[in-house]
């Protein structure tokens, strides 16, 4: 049973990752018009970046590869994205995404 919690607590972890990245892969362009509003250097990189960790980095997770660096490299990014994209903290909305992403690598560092 422990097996199965575990496996359905890394896919619940990664949905979010995984969705976000399938995202972006769409949707290449407005993905790096957003990465450019946002003030990230070169776009194209960050979108590279993105795709390797939400797609490639979360699908690992899930399937129990390298568990801790993947979770730490997901813990990592969830950190980077509140700093970066949930920093208006005068609005109530983006502090409760800033308060979500850091919640989410908690729950990363504690696997």
């Amino acid at each position: 049973m422990s097996d199965a919690a575990a496996l359905l607590g890394r896919v619940l972890l990664a949905a979010l990752f995984l969705w976000a990245g399938y995202g972006k892969l769409m949707a290449p362009d407005a993905t790096m018009a957003s990465f450019h509003r946002d003030g990230l250097p070169l776009p194209p990189a960050a979108y590279a970046t993105a795709l390797v960790i939400e797609l490639v980095v979360a699908a690992l997770f899930v399937l129990g590869v390298r568990l801790r660096w993947t979770a730490f490299i997901l813990a990592v990014w969830s950190i980077a994205t509140a700093l970066v994209a949930h920093t208006h903290f005068g609005d109530r909305a983006q502090m409760l995404q800033f308060m979500k992403d850091a919640a989410i690598a908690g729950g990363f560092l504690q696997v």
